[in-house]
């Protein structure tokens, strides 16, 4: 069949190999060249069977997928990587699409999806995982983060270590009245509301790290 999609199946786990290989084995509309369980095996596959398709799992002993990824992109080859992993945490999907992944799918997917996305893949179509279409959208929409001033970390710096408007006004020789105009700012560019919220997201940003800023 001239239309036959080549597919690599890349996993670390041989059961999950064999399964992938069962399923599109017995469909005359693909032909798996290759199995390989780690990114490192599967960019020599890719470069000696030349795939149309990569199925690709993420979390692998040695070289991983997301870096496989890369390299495939920045090789130049035409092989599309279609991601198929458990994992749809932002800490996943975010680098792997970054990385040039074509789609995301999770391991639970129906049978009948997983196949419509391999074909879709080799047409160079996106297909997402519904939770990963979420998570992306969800990014996108999200208001772009606007920096603190320095005025503005130095008055978050005070309240952090406990002092009050009045004691932060003091030391930064400023007005109580314009340490609360910074504050109100700061709530705004964090998406906070009280001086509590507004340390704590501080410190998950990195904007301030304990016994300093």
């Amino acid at each position: 069949m001239t239309n036959q999609v080549r597919l690599l199946i890349v996993d670390d786990h041989p059961v999950v190999r064999d399964g992938l290989r069962g399923m599109f084995t017995g469909d005359p509309g693909f032909e798996v060249v290759g199995e390989a369980a780690d990114g490192a095996e599967a960019l020599a596959l890719v470069a000696t069977l030349r795939p149309d398709v990569v199925l690709m799992d993420l979390r692998m002993p040695g070289m991983d997928g997301v870096t496989a990824i890369g390299r495939l992109a920045r090789s130049g080859s035409t092989a599309r990587v279609l991601v198929l992993t458990t994992y749809d945490t932002d800490a996943d999907v975010l680098p792997a699409i970054e990385a040039g992944a074509t789609g995301y799918l999770l391991k639970d997917a129906p049978r009948e999806d997983l196949v419509r996305a391999v074909r879709a893949a080799a047409r160079g179509e996106s297909v997402l995982a519904p939770s990963v279409a979420g998570r992306l959208m969800g990014r996108l929409r999200a208001p772009v983060e606007e920096p603190l001033s320095q005025r503005e970390l130095e008055v978050l710096t005070l309240v952090a270590r406990g002092a009050s408007n009045r004691e932060a006004a003091s030391q930064l020789f400023i007005s109580e009245a314009t340490v609360k105009t910074h504050l109100l700012h700061v709530y705004a560019k964090l998406g906070v509301n009280d001086r509590a919220a507004a340390v704590a997201t501080a410190y998950d940003r990195g904007l301030l790290t304990p016994g300093g800023r």
